[in-house]
């Protein structure tokens, strides 16, 4: 496909995705809860629907046509996934229902058989729920201590605490790569090297990174990265783990049950080569082939240039929210051009519960995400119960924006009007 130069990105690639042109409550949908999950392509829903319809059957297990098209199409996307974030090898890439599957992979195979009393567990207060309680129940059951690191006025990662809190006694830095609440971008690479001198190990959640951004996980130097589909492209019910290859084959297998085992005895069995010993039972083949969908489409479009693009819709986004009065933003402010922070912003307007505005708001057809976002730990210490959202994805529009701000505009004058 040809474009002119003068149409956005989001100009050219919004015919791919069925779902945003209809009408909400009578007015078109304007969505922006892409921190919440994406919409799909037709290319992703296309590769589904073409799974079910021509190749279905059971991956690795049968000799007849249908079972090697869909165990090649399966693992295709290992490769795909592996190259996206440029692992060193395929082996590294482990399918799992989710980014919180992944997580807890980690923390019952490496950290409940790895630490002792004592240990220490190192945190930020910005994490995902699914970042706080695996390593809570691994704490309990170990005896290792949680320690946290704080935000920096500007409501960042605070690396010079960080710096003070890590010693010889941590053995895990588990870390969001951006906040889902704070749309702050925390220094992984940094945070990584420092975490090594001290001989600890590293895992980084990338659900907020992956889908709109470049990621080099050999560059990083993580030990664990985790992902959901979903929030790039492709559907619910699929992720996946990469791993440092050693370290994922000195890890013992997760689960037990069908596809991770090599041979199995009355009292005994041995497992599978990586990386199957740690995908037991038989996994969301049909999910896993529309992530790699999901893979080509993003990289046909090239992440720098949604990470580019998005940056533009993030400067103007923030431009508009600030035209607002008695409205609290919550992050650091991104720079003129929309560096230095993601596509989201988390607010308040002084008076109003957020999830009021976000009710009025899907009046107008505007969907936005109200609460605590998974970030329970974080509101308290921003001292409120939650937070209204909007987060942008690339097929989003700066028109979409203006929406959005009238829409906003509209819902705290009608609420004004109450309190007048």
């Amino acid at each position: 496909m040809t474009f002119t130069k003068e149409r956005s990105l989001a100009d050219r690639i919004r015919a791919d995705f069925p779902i945003l042109h209809q009408e909400v409550q009578g007015k078109p949908l304007v969505y922006l809860d892409n921190a919440a999950t994406s919409q799909k392509p037709l290319a992703v829903l296309d590769a589904l629907q073409n799974y079910y319809e021509k190749d279905n059957a059971n991956v690795h297990r049968g000799a007849h046509t249908l079972s090697a098209r869909a165990t090649e199409a399966y693992e295709k996307t290992r490769d795909k996934v592996a190259s996206f974030i440029n692992a060193a090898s395929r082996q590294e890439i482990v399918f799992t229902r989710n980014a919180s599957e992944a997580i807890n992979l980690v923390a019952y195979s490496w950290a409940l058989n790895t630490l002792q009393p004592g240990d220490e567990i190192l945190l930020t207060v910005m994490e995902h729920h699914s970042n706080f309680v695996p390593w809570q129940i691994i704490a309990q059951k170990t005896g290792a201590v949680l320690k946290h690191v704080g935000l920096t006025q500007t409501q960042e990662f605070d690396l010079e605490q960080f710096k003070g809190l890590i010693s010889e006694k941590t053995k895990l830095v588990s870390v969001v790569h951006v906040s889902n609440t704070l749309g702050c971008i925390n220094p992984v690479e940094a945070i990584t090297q420092i975490a090594h001198q001290h001989g600890a190990k590293v895992l980084i959640d990338a659900c907020q990174s992956i889908p709109h951004m470049p990621i080099d996980v050999q560059a990083i130097d993580c030990d664990w990265l985790v992902a959901s589909g979903h929030k790039m492209c492709a559907p619910t019910g699929i992720g996946f783990l990469y791993g440092k290859l050693e370290l994922l084959k000195a890890m013992p297998p997760f689960m037990g049950g069908g596809e991770m085992i090599s041979e199995v005895y009355l009292d005994h069995f041995t497992y599978a080569d990586l990386p199957h010993k740690f995908e037991a039972g038989t996994p969301a083949i049909g999910e896993a082939i529309a992530l790699g969908a999901a893979v080509d489409y993003l990289t046909s479009i090239g992440m720098d240039k949604i990470h580019a693009y998005e940056e533009e819709l993030t400067a103007y986004l923030f431009e508009q929210l600030r035209t607002i009065p008695n409205l609290t933003l919550y992050g650091p402010q991104p720079s003129t051009d929309g560096k230095g922070r993601a596509a989201l912003a988390s607010f308040n307007v002084e008076g109003l519960a957020s999830s009021d505005v976000s009710t009025l708001l899907d009046h107008e057809g505007v969907a936005i995400r109200s609460g605590h976002h998974c970030t329970q730990p974080l509101h308290r210490i921003l001292n409120v119960p939650g937070t209204a959202r909007a987060s942008l994805y690339f097929y989003n529009t700066k028109e979409e924006i203006d929406a959005f701000i009238v829409a906003l505009t509209e819902t705290i004058n009608f609420f004004s009007g109450f309190m007048d």
